[in-house]
């Protein structure tokens, strides 16, 4: 999946080191409360292996959109009281990622000890790649270990910056990440059907014209579809467009076509007046939706549809949600696709799951456990896949960004 010459955290000497490393801890929170700890357990192989080399570690991650100042809701102060259960020992918390408070907490570290620096997001400087901000991350650490897959295709200062500054590699959740997509996507037993859902079409059309080049059958749901529809000159009442998008979803449908892609949209849609939780659903009888209603979910016969063509493959890729997945009563096109993919698992398919929306209807069903890979990084995995070289990756490879 990439060619570039990066190496791994076996490969580094971090015995008795200090360890900056970065993680994806931009976990779902309710109240204060972290609801989902799939990522922060994804890095526990790193973190376990760093201690029992009795590195004095020091993580640094993002929470939320901020926008470059404080915000309490946005702290990850409740994650480092979830990692220190994980791990069953103290994780030391910095009110700061950088300045003397971080200074102080990394200092006071020994070896075999972990610390959690505040949300780096807090500095409007991290999303700029500032080198100063970057400089006084690295000061926390004498390695640097990448273990955020989910943050590495941003050029940002924790992610590609601070790789300036101190020699590196990747963590053992990064190295899963690019094998396994590595081994599935270029070596893929068939028939390899891929199901794209999401928003908008403009977040997906590099990625779905690169699947083509490598897949049997192609599953379009969710907000985009919508434009897919509208290009084939199909109803879609008031239902997501991207008008300026229109011309290049024909060009994909075209692509498949010359290419002899099974190309799938919805057949049936789950529609309302009004975008609202307790709105009034209808089940449309076709492809077309009246003038007057919005498409919010597949409807009963595509998730038949969908279902079947996912659980007659050999390897199935699934990334967006198929409807507006926030509201219960729009999850079920959602909800099955993930239990359609628990079902390929289980008659012998390579299945992947990216994205964080599927991710949480795979929790929601009770099904993470049931897939081959839940990818941590939805944008990452997809921009690989697009065949694009990640800044984070780059960095780590001498490369500038």
């Amino acid at each position: 999946m990439t060619a570039l010459k990066i190496r791994r955290l076996q490969d580094l000497d971090v015995r008795g080191k200090r360890v900056l490393a970065r993680v994806d801890y931009n976990v779902p929170m309710k109240d204060g409360k972290v609801t989902d700890l799939t990522r922060v357990r994804g890095t526990l192989k790193t973190l376990q292996y760093l201690i029992a080399q009795g590195a004095r570690v020091s993580l640094i991650a993002h929470l939320g959109r901020p926008k470059g100042k404080p915000e309490p809701k946005y702290s990850l102060k409740p994650v480092a009281a979830e990692l220190s259960k994980l791990l069953a020992q103290p994780v030391a918390f910095a009110s700061d990622c950088v300045g003397p408070e971080a200074d102080k907490v990394v200092a006071a570290l020994k070896p075999g000890q972990v610390a959690l620096l505040e949300n780096l997001r807090y500095h409007a400087e991290e999303e700029k790649n500032d080198p100063v901000f970057a400089k006084a991350l690295a000061k926390h650490g004498e390695v640097f270990v990448q273990e955020a897959f989910g943050a590495i295709h941003r050029a940002h200062a924790s992610t590609a910056g601070v790789c300036a500054y101190l020699p590196g590699g990747i963590g053992f959740l990064v190295q899963k990440e690019l094998e396994f997509l590595d081994k599935t996507i270029n070596n893929a037993a068939r028939p390899f059907v891929a199901v794209i859902g999401g928003a908008k079409v403009s977040d997906k059309l590099g990625v779905l014209s690169k699947l083509l080049e490598k897949v049997d059958g192609l599953l379009i749901g969710g907000g985009m579809a919508y434009t897919f529809l509208s290009c084939q000159k199909i109803s879609i009442g008031k239902s997501l467009l991207e008008a300026e998008k229109v011309d290049e979803a024909q060009r994909i449908i075209a692509q498949a076509y010359d290419r002899k892609v099974g190309c799938l949209f919805p057949a049936d849609h789950v529609v309302v007046k009004e975008l609202k939780p307790d709105a009034k659903a209808l089940v449309t009888e076709s492809m077309a939706i009246a003038p007057d209603m919005i498409g919010v979910d597949i409807g009963p016969r595509t998730i038949e549809i969908f279902s079947d063509e996912i659980k007659k493959a050999k390897t199935v890729f699934w990334n967006g949600p198929m409807g507006i997945f926030e509201m219960d009563a729009f999850a079920k096109g959602t909800l099955a696709v993930a239990q359609a993919m628990a079902e390929a698992t289980a008659q012998g398919a390579v299945t992947i799951v990216g994205g964080g929306d599927s991710l949480a209807a795979l929790a929601k069903a009770g099904l993470s456990d049931r897939v081959s890979h839940c990818s941590t990084g939805g944008g990452a995995s997809l921009e690989l896949l697009e065949g694009k070289v990640l800044p984070g990756l780059a960095a780590l490879a001498g490369q500038k960004v």
